[in-house]
């Protein structure tokens, strides 16, 4: 069943929301709507340790009177418990300190004629060929070498999920998404050691994941490359951030430059707008409109259209992520971001990936990051991690047990170039990144 099927259901609901809490004298109202089909299946080692479809919606209320806010939420959809929701709401707004900053985003910012994104291509699986394509493709990653001793399984989910919200500008707007994926995680031996690597595709189009084999394979390499790894000694070093582990760096700039983190001042990018906090060379634009993009969204969790634009050109900060609220307390506009960013994408220096390594001539690169060494108010970063050290430009050995750390305002003017092995898979799009030097902590 498809959740388009709900749309009428939905329509109904908002509108009776708004209309009884105006009947009821709020200021303002607001309602989302959420609907979800999830379909999770695990096996391994050829036996299948989970499988399960989910169904889940939600809905949450939010009035507005006297400048005072009251947020419900229920999972019941009878009208009798919306109604009692919507008591419950007033109730609780008599009680509630007045805000000046709360309330609705103004009508002219809202997304009246919004954009179809392509975000929905649901997959009707069949659970029992689905089992045997994850048996075939763990056998496959099992198989590539007799160093690959273990699994801890391959695992498909597919998710259809509809949105839904309204206002009481007279604002109502909808769209339904799709996610499919596919991960297989392996373990290599030699001796006494054991290295865990997994790999994964996701998109929002089931022909547009890779071949579930190749992805077990990689997983496997990726695990048998990791064997024989050694420490290093404790240095100054130029540092690659694999595109993945990039992707991780990169959203400590998404927390510092949110407007919650700038209006409880808890950001070590505080008051940065308009502030050079990367090198010349380097450009961010954030993309909501993006075709099938992950985190597409024609509007956001306030119903304010979505919009293209740089968030960072040559290196000077442009602008926060705001919601409604949090402008309003900056007395600024929202730009867009309630409910957080959209696809971000990094601009690459048409370098590949090798290419960056022989850059780098001598250094670390990082695959895997660990622990949760991040301080977002003063920027400090030390995160224990996993990879490989390079010498003359070229991959040596495997390196694990050694912590790196500096600090993010200084890491963020320390990137010099950034590969074009665009890692596509979520939110934040960009290739691998190079630091000209970090403090690597490992044998004394």
């Amino acid at each position: 069943m498809s959740v388009l099927t709900k749309i009428n259901e939905v329509q109904q609901q908002l509108d009776f929301c708004l209309n009884k809490t105006q009947d009821l004298g709020a200021d303002a109202c607001e309602v989302a709507i959420h609907y979800g089909m999830d379909t999770n299946i695990d096996v391994r080692l050829g036996e299948v340790e989970r499988l399960e479809s989910s169904q889940d919606r939600g809905l949450a209320l939010t009035i507005y009177k006297n400048q005072s806010k009251a947020s419900v939420s229920t999972t019941d959809f009878s009208k009798a418990a919306i109604m009692q929701l919507i008591d419950k709401a007033f109730s609780i707004a008599k009680f509630t300190e007045a805000d000046n900053c709360s309330g609705i985003a103004d009508k002219a910012l809202l997304a009246f004629d919004y954009p179809d994104l392509d975000l929905y291509h649901p997959w009707n699986v069949d659970s029992d060929a689905m089992i045997e394509k994850l048996r075939a493709a763990e056998a496959k990653g099992l198989a590539v070498d007799r160093k690959i001793t273990n699994s801890e399984g391959a695992s498909f989910s597919t998710g259809n999920h509809l949105y839904a919200y309204a206002n009481s500008h007279g604002f109502i707007g909808h769209y339904a998404t799709s996610s499919h994926y596919f991960g297989c995680s392996l373990l290599a031996e030699s001796g006494t050691e054991m290295q865990r690597e997994s790999e994964y595709t996701l998109h929002r189009v089931p022909e547009q994941l890779e071949n579930f084999e190749e992805i077990s394979v990689t997983a496997a390499n990726k695990a048998i490359n990791r064997l024989s790894a050694k420490s290093l000694p404790t240095q100054q070093s130029p540092i690659i951030f694999s595109a993945q582990m990039a992707k991780g760096l990169l959203g400590n700039l998404l927390s510092a430059i949110s407007g919650g983190s700038q209006y409880t001042e808890s950001s070590f990018l505080l008051n940065a707008k308009d502030t050079k906090i990367f090198a010349d060379t380097m450009n961010i634009i954030e993309d909501p409109h993006l075709h099938q993009g992950l985190a597409s969204s024609p509007f956001d969790q306030d119903g304010v259209r979505t919009q293209k634009r740089s968030l960072i050109e040559a290196g000077i900060l442009q602008g926060y992520l705001l919601s409604h609220y949090s402008a309003q307390r900056l007395n600024m506009q929202t730009t867009g971001n309630a409910g957080g960013a959209h696809n971000i994408l990094v601009q690459d220096h048409g370098v590949t990936f090798n290419e960056l390594i022989k850059q780098m001539h001598q250094g670390f690169l990082v695959t895997e990051l660990m622990g949760h060494g991040v301080n977002l108010i003063t920027g400090d970063y030390s995160r224990g991690a996993v990879g490989f050290w390079i010498e003359n430009g070229k991959i040596a050995y495997p390196v694990h047990e050694v912590t790196i750390a500096g600090n993010l305002k200084d890491i963020f003017l320390g990137i010099t170039t950034v590969a074009n092995n665009i890692d596509r898979r979520g939110r934040i799009q960009t290739g691998a990144l190079l630091v000209d030097h970090m403090t690597i902590a490992g044998q004394a």
